[in-house]
């Protein structure tokens, strides 16, 4: 690896390496992470939640070449603390939320199973690539320990890929928040960069970097003071490794006063004063973001 140093937070750096036939992603969010989660006020079991979400939206978003293409991830839920889970990445711009039952989220505990969290659910990770107008999308069952378990099944029977993903989730001693993760993968000889591989999951080789990649600790993942790029060195500091970084992460909810108002004003006035509230307003809330935009309704 280079004398570069990626910026420690709220940035992306993607990995190689060839001799073991492996790639891999390592993400770190911070002020990005504040900004998506403060708005919303969750309790912190589910807000650890949707910044391990996240984490994985990062993860998986910036495997994608194109960068107008986006990746979302969606937890549908039945009988969990958490009814619904969205977030997106696209091109470096992130955005999520979740809905939650208050009374269930503070009889789960401080450590809950992912059914607590959910109950019966899926998770469904959708690819839209905007070149070719092509869609692909896997869903798994929300089993295991953690979403990154859930993550490793979703490669495992999806994509038949050899994969191993850890996420950590930290409290910053200024009230803040730092999540970090990285998703390593297994490629057959020959295969380099492909999108899609089948492959053997006996491979030796993949067994020797998922090991290591096993000893990677959270708060490695979260440690503002430490570079990806040492992160990655760390780990596989016998390796030939290249890296190649990718896009600022930032918040990037897409909800626009201008369009919300030209959708509003394609409905008949008498529809507008049924939508109106006692002052003449129409209230229009985005989930993401938490803001509300209000409009006069049309007068007759």
């Amino acid at each position: 690896m280079g004398a570069m140093t990626l910026s420690p937070l709220d940035s992306v750096l993607g990995f190689t390496i060839p001799g073991r036939h492996a790639r891999g992603r390592v993400v770190r969010l911070g002020s990005t992470l504040d900004a998506i989660l403060t708005p919303h006020g969750y309790p912190p079991v589910i807000e650890r939640v949707l910044a391990e979400a996240l984490v994985l939206a990062a993860l998986f978003g910036s495997t994608l070449k194109d960068d107008a293409g986006q990746l979302t991830l969606q937890a549908q839920t039945q009988g969990g603390a958490i009814d619904l889970l969205v977030c997106d990445y696209k091109g470096g711009e992130m955005r999520g939320y979740l809905r939650h039952d208050p009374d269930r989220a503070a009889e789960i505990g401080t450590d809950p199973s992912l059914f607590a969290l959910f109950g019966k659910g899926y998770l469904a990770i959708t690819f839209d690539q905007a070149v070719t107008g092509e869609r692909y999308q896997g869903i798994v069952p929300l089993e295991g320990g953690s979403l990154a378990e859930a993550a490793e099944s979703y490669f495992a029977q999806s994509e038949q890929i050899p994969s191993l993903v850890r996420i950590g989730v930290e409290r910053t001693g200024a009230g803040g928040r730092i999540a970090g993760g990285i998703l390593i993968q297994h490629l057959p000889e020959g295969e380099e960069g492909r999108d899609r591989i089948h492959t053997r999951l006996d491979h030796p080789e993949w067994e020797h970097v998922a090991a290591l990649g096993q000893t990677v600790s959270e708060s490695e993942l979260c440690d503002p003071a430490l570079p990806l790029e040492t992160l990655v060195w760390r780990l596989f500091n016998e390796e030939e490794v290249r890296v190649h970084p990718g896009p600022p992460l930032v918040r990037g909810c897409r909800c626009d006063p201008a369009h919300v108002r030209s959708v509003i004003e394609q409905f008949p006035a008498d529809e507008q004063r049924e939508m109106a509230d006692d002052a003449g307003l129409i209230h229009v809330d985005c989930e993401f973001c938490a803001r509300r935009f209000s409009f006069e309704a049309m007068a007759e």
